[in-house]
């Protein structure tokens, strides 16, 4: 696989992991209310509190392990790009 197409891939699965954290963190925050007394046995179409939480949590791990990696592929560019933007001169940075 060339790097445009992984750089591709895990931006993708980024994409996706952040909607199913987005989603599941707004589901528990709106739609089950924190201080009932049933507590993670609350349901929400069917699905339990605490299973709503087992997804929003590993979600939110994957998207950490994802976000490092992302990280990982472009440190050169990041280097790159901020020295030029500490310089105040006008420099290329080559990027191979």
């Amino acid at each position: 696989m060339n790097r445009t197409k992984l750089n591709y891939s895990i931006d993708l699965v980024l994409i996706i992991l952040f909607l199913i954290v987005a989603i599941t963190g707004a589901v528990m925050y709106f739609m089950m209310p924190s201080g009932v007394p049933r507590g993670r046995y609350q349901e929400y179409i069917g699905i339990t509190k605490a299973t709503w939480t087992l997804i929003h949590n590993r979600s939110a791990f994957l998207m950490i392990l994802f976000t490092g990696i992302h990280l990982a592929l472009h440190k050169k560019w990041m280097c790159c790009v901020t020295k030029n933007v500490l310089r105040k001169e006008d420099t290329d940075c080559t990027l191979e």
